[in-house]
């Protein structure tokens, strides 16, 4: 299905204005951090001992962590996915270099330093099967994913803020917990990746702001589909050797909960943010199928916080992870 042309019009315009964007939320590749900044150097004398002391660190953290955070790594780990999606949305042409698909190589170029300095850590962490979560990330990149945005740029622009956003809060209290349990080389390693995914964000979300001031009605019925639909994590279709896609995301997904890392609280919190400052309410010049969606978008967050409240994982976790040693 042919999108409305106005959205390719908006997004040439838009594309216009990639140099600015790319200056104020992505760091200059010289000078930005990279995954060895963080890790020990191969060739110092006391590698060895580094890595001790690493192992000695991760052996205090528990299981639900652990779980938690390989499911991190397998999640940054399937950034070619990530990739090839966003440079097939409707309005963005691998043929002009200098435009959308520039921000794309360089907002790739930056997360892939997530999965490769997690991986490191992991792997000298002691506390991981290594193959099986190779194999995992193997099959989640094969399988794809499906997220309901199909190849319009209004509904993946929402999802990339709602994802950019809960990535920040994974990130941000794998931090703390490792922090209290003493780690604090780990707990470093998942603050920078979240200040990353931050500044991310703040780039997709004024993506839609600027779209919501060019194209507001469109962009309106956008944000109420993808609320409609609720925004489901690029990794949900992630399994462990010989299972159904989907089967370890459920678990991985409990053990988020159960830990706090990323809750359905949070969740709403997100949704209700975006609509914040998005300035949902006071949008004008709506048509009556955007206004309707305004105001199913304006009573959702206190919906859910009402499910949200209700709802929580206390089972103990029976689910084994083949990924944790």
């Amino acid at each position: 299905m042919q999108l409305n042309p106005s959205k390719i019009e908006v997004m040439q315009f838009l594309a216009q204005k990639i140099e600015s964007v790319i200056e104020e939320f992505l760091k200059n590749i010289d000078t930005n951090w990279q995954p060895s900044d963080f890790l020990p150097e191969s060739n110092n004398p006391d590698f060895t001992k580094e890595i001790k002391e690493i192992q000695a660190q991760c052996k205090e953290l528990p299981y639900d962590y652990m779980a938690v955070l390989v499911g991190d790594v397998i999640t940054e780990e399937a950034l070619p996915t990530y990739e090839s999606w966003l440079i097939d949305i409707e309005g963005i042409s691998k043929a002009e270099p200098h435009g959308w698909s520039k921000w794309i190589r360089m907002w790739t170029a930056e997360e892939n330093r997530h999965g490769d300095l997690l991986n490191k850590y992991i792997y000298l962490s002691g506390r991981v099967n290594m193959k099986q979560m190779e194999i995992t990330t193997q099959h989640l990149i094969a399988d794809g994913m499906e997220i309901g945005t199909a190849r319009d740029p209004y509904k993946n622009f929402v999802y990339t803020s709602f994802q950019e956003m809960a990535t920040n809060v994974s990130h941000r209290r794998t931090a703390t917990i490792a922090k209290k349990h003493g780690n604090e080389q780990l707990s470093k390693i998942c603050g920078v990746i979240a200040a990353d995914e931050a500044r991310h964000a703040k780039a997709y979300k004024s993506f839609v702001t600027k779209i919501f001031e060019l194209d507001p009605s469109e962009m309106m019925l956008a944000f109420e589909d993808m609320m409609r639909k609720k925004i489901v994590m690029p990794a949900h279709f992630m399994r462990q050797q010989g299972e159904k896609i989907g089967t370890s995301w459920s678990h991985f997904s409990d053990a988020a909960q159960r830990l706090g890392v990323y809750t359905s609280m949070d969740y709403t919190n997100i949704m209700e943010s975006l609509i914040q400052e998005w300035n949902i309410g006071n949008i004008c010049s709506l048509t009556g199928a955007a206004e309707k969606g305004r105001d199913y978008l304006m009573a959702l967050p206190d919906r859910f916080r009402k499910i949200a409240e209700r709802s929580g994982i206390k089972a103990p976790l029976e689910y084994q992870f083949n990924w944790i040693l």
